[in-house]
């Protein structure tokens, strides 16, 4: 029984190579499994990783446009809250009308008082056109008797006292001759070159008009553009003052994305080049698309209220970040809105590289705007119009008609 036995030492010999070899199988495993993924990273690098720029260091931005009065009014009414959905030109805040309406109303007194004034000064050069023409046909009248009388003087027929009155006759004559001229040259100037419409008087009190009457419209506060209401603050019953912020406006359909890329990530990154976004409210199955409208000129920390002072014993390099503005298509926006200040992760593709690192143009349109005010000067500019017109000669000759 004993000799059939192996021995302890025999087998422990027996495993060890066993052991060695499946060690070497597992390390050689490992070092396969090492260099393929070095070779899968590297594959990446080379077909994909270089030609792509991501981060998640990005956020929704857009347009807020601040609502804010520009006379001073106490409010009677709000139309809209927090989240409401306005269209532009809507009424959103009103004013306590009374003031801006009286004002108004007294404007339009005084630009009709003024039509009237100034028809009265092409009245007055007119009379003193008629007063010249009697004076010259005096002077005329005057200079011939003093001939006639010269000619009887020389014969003896008149005494030489006749002759110096009717001398002096003529002189007075020539002076309310040049008295009416000069009378006539000073109301001339007052209307030379005009029209009612177009006296400085006139417009005067029309600008004072059309202020009043801008006034009054702006005692309504309408909104700019359309979008949703955000911030309102303004309460009924509030003295508000010129300047402001009663609430916003966020028009949801103008809106892009601010990516802050590491500068490391910027070398060929290119305006135009086209961005893939996903969103962290929707997730990985919306995907919006993009395009870099522009890179930033400044990190974030040198336009900061404290900029870093690297000049220092302590400092410690930090790998900066460039904001990178990216336009936004707007073919997903319908079905998926974006609010302002959602976190995104962008996408860059980095394949095209003819565009310009920076802009090499100005703008040729405004970035934003609204035409919602223009009305407003239209308007008065009719109300000026018409006043003008009824207390113009025409409504005088109109008058005159009925009579």
């Amino acid at each position: 029984m004993a000799d059939t036995a192996a021995p302890p030492q025999d087998n422990a010999q027996q495993q060890q190579p066993q052991r060695s070899g499946k060690r070497k199988f597992l390390l050689l495993l490992l070092l396969l499994v090492v260099i393929l993924a070095g070779v899968g990273v590297y594959c990446y690098h080379l077909f994909y990783g270089r030609f792509h720029a991501s981060t998640d260091d990005a956020y929704v931005n857009g347009n807020l446009v601040q609502i804010t009065p520009q006379v001073t009014g106490t409010v009677i009414s709000i139309a809209v809250d927090d989240g409401d959905f306005v269209r532009e030109g809507q009424p959103l805040v009103e004013f306590d009308p009374s003031d801006t309406a009286v004002a108004q109303q007294s404007a339009e007194a005084n630009l009709a008082k003024t039509v009237r004034q100034v028809r009265g000064l092409y009245s007055n050069v007119d009379s003193y056109k008629a007063q010249v023409a009697a004076r010259r046909v005096e002077v005329d009248r005057a200079r011939a008797d003093y001939a006639r009388r010269q000619q009887l003087a020389k014969g003896g027929a008149i005494s030489k006292e006749e002759l110096a009155h009717a001398r002096d006759t003529l002189v007075a004559a020539q002076s309310s001759l040049t008295s009416a001229q000069q009378q006539l040259d000073t109301n001339q100037a007052l209307v030379d070159d005009t029209e009612i419409a177009s006296h400085p008087d006139v417009k005067a009190a029309a600008a004072q008009l059309r202020q009043a009457y801008l006034n009054h419209a702006r005692s309504t506060l309408v909104a700019p553009v359309s979008g949703y209401v955000a911030k309102r603050s303004v309460q009924v019953g509030s003295r508000v003052q010129p300047g402001a912020a009663l609430m916003a406006v966020v028009p949801l359909d103008q809106i892009w994305i601010d990516a802050n890329f590491k500068e490391t990530q910027l070398a060929e990154m290119r305006i135009g080049q086209p961005v893939e976004i996903h969103s962290d409210l929707y997730g990985d199955d919306v995907r919006y698309r993009g395009t870099v409208e522009s890179l930033g000129v400044g990190t974030g920390s040198a336009f900061s209220l404290l900029p870093a002072q690297n000049a220092t014993g302590n400092w410690i390099k930090i790998v900066q970040r460039l904001p990178v503005r990216i336009r936004l298509e707007g073919d997903n926006l319908d079905k998926h809105p974006l609010r302002i200040g959602l976190s995104t992760v962008v996408d860059v593709d980095l394949h095209d590289q003819d565009g310009a690192r920076l802009p090499t143009t100005t703008p040729k349109q405004p970035r934003y705007s609204t035409d919602v005010y223009d009305h407003q000067l239209a308007e008065a500019d009719q109300l000026i119009q018409q006043i003008v017109h009824n207390n113009g000669p025409a409504a005088r000759a109109a008058g005159v008609a009925k009579r």
